[in-house]
């Protein structure tokens, strides 16, 4: 039996992972900290999550014959398609779990320090202000990827297909 080190891989990767995020955005916070900038912020993180959820979900859901079919004719991008979805559930459980939840995790914390921030300009209840923010960007990420995954089930191939043009790119001839 094959040992699986999945396990320790997944920590692994979550971890540096979520270290490169909390830091680019703590970063950027801490030399630039206004409501404008922490909005768009958390905006491009909850599109990040959407778009690695669409990933995952695609992945899970293409059709592995499409790809051999393109690798037969030697076309760029083709033997990673393959790959992905040979590997869909690593694949899937990176982009639907571990990129998803290091999203969620850091838009969270980038709308406590929105909400500090709007509630002190505005001089209103910070209680009333989170409520209101949290349950805003609740309602864009779950709404997103419930959007982004019905996209992803009609469109998995072509989806593999541009995610793999782009990982064929990082790959060395």
């Amino acid at each position: 039996m094959k040992k699986d080190n999945w396990i320790l891989k997944a920590f692994l990767i979550t971890f540096f992972i979520a270290l490169i995020f909390s830091s680019a955005s703590n970063a950027l916070i801490s030399k630039y900290n206004n409501s404008i900038l922490l909005t768009i912020i958390c905006i491009v993180f909850i599109l990040i999550g959407i778009i690695f959820d669409i990933i995952g979900t695609a992945v899970l859901t293409g059709n592995e014959a499409t790809f051999h079919a393109k690798s037969a004719k030697k076309i760029k991008g083709s033997k990673e398609g393959v790959y992905l979805i040979k590997n869909a559930n690593r694949v899937s459980s990176i982009c639907n779990d571990v990129i998803g939840d290091i999203c969620g995790i850091v838009s969270g914390s980038i709308s406590a320090m929105l909400s500090i921030n709007i509630s002190n300009s505005l001089n209103i209840s910070v209680v009333i202000t989170t409520l209101l923010i949290s349950s805003v960007i609740s309602s864009l990420t779950v709404g997103g990827k419930a959007i982004g995954k019905k996209y992803a089930i009609k469109n998995s191939d072509s989806i593999i297909f541009i995610t793999a043009k782009i990982l064929s790119n990082f790959k060395k001839d």
